[in-house]
């Protein structure tokens, strides 16, 4: 099934950064700017550092192109997190 989170997104941010919320709940700045989705990629790029896995491991559910996202990241991340 896996560990669906929550994220806000800040792009055009002028550092980059992660800050947890919550158990599934996360603020993440970027970067790049919100075009031709870089900054969704940079924040992929974020969480899988975040959370030590491969980016192509997460997925985005929802949100697209919208500040508010969420994630689906692999049944793995349960059990470290």
């Amino acid at each position: 099934m896996g560990m669906y989170i929550r994220v806000k997104t800040f792009p055009s941010s002028k550092e980059e950064s992660v800050i947890r919320k919550g158990p599934d709940s996360f603020e993440i700045k970027v970067k790049e700017d919100p075009i031709d989705g870089k900054a969704t990629e940079r924040v992929m790029e974020i969480i899988a550092d975040y959370f030590d896995i491969n980016s192509n491991m997460v997925r985005i559910v929802k949100g697209g192109k919208e500040r508010s996202k969420i994630f689906l990241l692999p049944d793995t991340i349960d059990k470290k997190y």
